[in-house]
């Protein structure tokens, strides 16, 4: 059964947020926002998560000492500017790669799927770099199961990234990893002569680039927006059951 059309959407950031540290409890965090700020969840809201901080609640960090590069990283290290250490750990989390230009950025196919820039890396100051969570779907389900233990609301939760387009400059932002929330909104309409024409839309990368709008990119201090008003149809499919290529 398909949702109704959404006609109107409120959004609003969770902060101030404070700092994450590795291995916190980034549902009881959220909760201890929403109780700060009085703000309260409702039935049917959408909680959007910036990967970043599911990467550093699931301690998905890398110390760029620990890292080799192969000869082939320290060529594209060269040739993209990207330091060496980085662009190995891209080439160790992905299946295939190419450069939107001559001197990047680097779009990889990750190996959960997704094609990302830079496979989904996410540098952590000049020493470290965050890795993707191990199953963005799990983590999801995880978030939103103890955002209504702690809430009580019946929320569904979206992870987003931001990711950069092989044909155009700047970022966007996509979903990785959905929970209560179906990733693909189907429509059907006949067509003139009774042709039955079906099409599907990305529902939760609608969500996440709605999010990103208020999230914004690095440096805004607010990786946590709930969206409030949106139709949707209710599942546990994730978003790894729309990939082409999934593991």
């Amino acid at each position: 059964m398909t949702a109704a059309p959404t006609s109107a959407f409120s959004a609003f950031a969770l902060e101030p947020f404070p700092a994450l540290q590795p291995g916190d409890d980034l549902a009881g965090t959220i909760t201890d926002v929403l109780t700060h700020t009085s703000t309260a969840l409702q039935n049917g809201d959408i909680v959007v998560v910036a990967s970043k901080i599911v990467s550093i609640a699931e301690k998905r960090y890398v110390d760029l000492a620990s890292v080799t590069p192969s000869p082939e990283a320290v060529n594209l290290s060269a040739q993209t500017g990207k330091p060496a250490a980085v662009v190995q750990l891209i080439l160790d989390h992905s299946t295939e790669h190419f450069l939107a230009t001559e001197r990047g950025p680097i779009i990889a196919r990750h190996t959960l799927g997704y094609q990302l820039t830079s496979a989904g890396i996410d540098r952590a100051g000049s020493e470290g770099a965050w890795l993707l969570p191990v199953d963005p779907d799990a983590s999801a389900r995880a978030l939103r199961d103890a955002l209504i233990t702690y809430t009580g609301a019946h929320v569904a939760v979206v992870i987003a990234d931001s990711d950069g387009r092989a044909d155009r400059r700047g970022a966007t932002v996509i979903s990785i990893g959905a929970a209560g929330v179906t990733p693909l909104r189907v429509t059907e309409h006949t067509e003139p002569g009774g042709k039955t024409k079906r099409q599907e839309e990305t529902m939760t990368d609608l969500v996440a680039a709605a999010a990103g709008l208020i999230l914004g990119q690095r440096g805004r201090g607010a990786p946590v927006a709930v969206l409030r008003g949106i139709a949707y149809q209710s599942g546990d499919q994730g978003v790894g059951s729309m990939l082409h290529h999934a593991p």
